[in-house]
């Protein structure tokens, strides 16, 4: 079969949540062209290969791709995000990005797209790629840079064996086939720590399952942040509220320990078991009701990772705790997204594409895309780009939100950023200069009231006192 040749400006490897929203972004603000190479059937990556009842840890109003809204910018009235903006599930968002690149980027005439493709760079520079379906060929000349959109690529447990041993007798499903499970297990181990984890404990206790029939096997403890206040349009004053909160608690802070007792008595990061130092970060958010929910399960074991599941008994790195005939053991244990090191978000002829701001991949790519297309020179590039690593352990949360402010500071001395973060759909901020507006509503943030009530109330997360400093204060919550 002879080999096809193909031109363009870019080549961007990766049609996932990354390199949707970069081309998205770089399409809407220039006149150049993209040819996107991707090896599974459909755009969207790994929420291709989700487990079915995952939903967006963040709300749907700022996720995807800036020129197609994501869901009904609505407020969920009823289930454990009450009150808060809807999220959205696996499928929807599957179905959003084939629209966006069906109806928004392919009918541009200027963004070629190739599914079931497998990329490989060439040792003399070029750009192959062969289609795993028909076996083609193709050669790409690249005129401006490559993109890579698969620098942080995820492991997830639908196509990531077991970190650990499973014997032929015992039980142990990934969480991608917990909704196809058709017996009753007498209990379900969930064997991980993460956002998997969570949505896997979440959704057998909303199924119906009692929290005594759940054993959780986290390593560590994982430090969660409050999506209270990490709302947008209607909502956006408790975004900004719980800024000046981190703020605040930053300025007042004697030691690192300090800072996060205070993050923690603000409700800013929450965590499951309060009496367990935390040990990880991912910037996972949790809603005071799920909180609340994954609380009531009381069998956790702390003795490290999994290193053997047999019929009768777990043998984890610390020790052994005993397990039953008809347990099914459920492997949320993935790595998730690549922890790989920063490099230069610019280098000639390439674009690594990373976090600048902390768990916001869609704004991220969208703002690298941005300002790909409207400016020429490497250094300014990567200096209004900083890459910010993703967080693996709660130190990472200082160091991440430095980064990240930082560059919001850089961002607001360029006029025509700051224009795009004002009229980008996928930055939770915007607002700040031009409140929005609701039906029925007076401009400005909507405005959350002091309900006097926040030890108790179902919106103000961690319920009890902090660690020390006496009974909360009342603050804003969202109940009205």
């Amino acid at each position: 079969m002879p080999l096809r040749e193909l031109d363009t400006d870019y080549l961007v490897v990766g049609c996932g949540a990354a390199g949707m929203a970069f081309t998205d972004a770089l399409v809407d603000a220039s006149k150049l062209d993209v040819i996107m190479v991707d090896r599974r059937h459909a755009p969207g990556g790994h929420w291709n290969e989700a487990y079915p009842f995952v939903k967006l840890h963040q709300p749907a109003a700022f996720y995807g791709v800036s020129s197609l809204r994501l869901g009904d910018d609505a407020i969920d009235r009823h289930g454990p995000n009450e009150g808060l903006y809807e999220q959205a599930s696996a499928a929807q968002i599957c179905s959003y990005y084939d629209l966006v690149m069906r109806e928004r980027l392919v009918p541009t005439g200027r963004v070629r797209y190739f599914p079931m493709c497998d990329y490989a760079a060439g040792p003399d520079g070029t750009h192959p790629f062969v289609s795993r379906v028909s076996g083609e060929a193709y050669a790409v000349t690249v005129r401006k840079a490559l993109v890579d959109a698969n620098y942080l690529q995820p492991s997830v447990p639908a196509s990531t064996p077991p970190p650990f041993e499973v014997a032929p007798d015992a039980r142990c499903v990934s969480v991608d086939k917990l909704a196809s499970i058709e017996d009753h297990p007498d209990r379900h181990v969930v064997v991980g720590t993460g956002k998997t984890a969570i949505d896997a404990c979440l959704w057998l206790l909303q199924g119906g399952v009692s929290p005594d029939a759940i054993r959780w096997i986290r390593p560590r403890e994982l430090l969660l942040n409050n999506r209270l206040y990490m709302q947008c349009g209607n909502l956006v004053g408790n975004l900004f509220e719980g800024i000046s909160l981190q703020m605040e608690a930053a300025a007042k802070a004697t030691s690192l320990a300090d800072l996060f007792d205070r993050l923690e008595d603000s409700d800013q990061l929450l965590r499951v078991d309060e009496r367990v130092a935390p040990g990880m970060y991912k910037g996972a958010t949790v809603s005071a009701s799920e909180l609340a929910a994954l609380r009531r399960i009381e069998d956790v074991v702390r003795l490290g990772h999994v290193r053997r599941v047999e019929r009768d008994r777990i043998v984890l790195e610390q020790g052994t705790v005993p397990a039953g005939a008809h347990d099914l053991h459920v492997h949320c244990a993935a790595r998730g997204l690549r922890l790989a090191p920063a490099v230069p978000m610019f280098a000639p002829g390439r674009v690594t594409l990373q976090p600048i701001r902390i768990g916001l991949i869609p704004f991220n790519a969208a703002i690298v895309g941005f300002i790909e297309a409207t400016r020429s020179d490497l250094a300014d590039k990567n200096r209004l780009c900083p890459p910010n690593p993703l967080p693996d352990v709660p130190l990472d949360w200082v160091r991440g939100t430095l980064i990240g402010m930082n560059a919001d500071r850089m961002w607001a001395k360029e006029p025509d950023i700051a224009a795009w973060l004002e009229g980008t759909r996928l930055n939770a901020a915007r607002g700040l200069r031009h409140p929005p507006r609701s039906r029925g509503a007076s401009a400005g943030p909507a405005r959350v009231r002091a309900c006097g009530e926040a030890a108790s109330c179902r919106r103000a997360g961690i319920a009890s006192g902090g660690r020390g400093r006496g009974p909360r204060p009342a603050r804003a919550c969202a109940c009205a």
